[in-house]
């Protein structure tokens, strides 16, 4: 299965508790941090719900 790397570029202060349980489940726990995920329809999902706190690197 194909894997996409995901980095938190902004912080999850002051984010809903639901945004932040997402960045958790995803791994990511610090700014700057990237970690390498399988490219599935559900994660896809998740990084759509905080498109604003991450970024997809290639």
């Amino acid at each position: 299965m194909a894997t996409i790397k995901v980095k938190q570029i902004k912080s999850r202060i002051n984010a809903p508790k639901d945004q932040k349980a997402t960045l958790l489940a995803l791994g990511l726990r610090k700014i700057s941090q990237v970690v390498e995920v399988e490219d599935t329809p559900s994660i896809r999902g998740m990084i759509r719900k905080v498109h604003h706190l991450v970024s997809v690197i290639d």
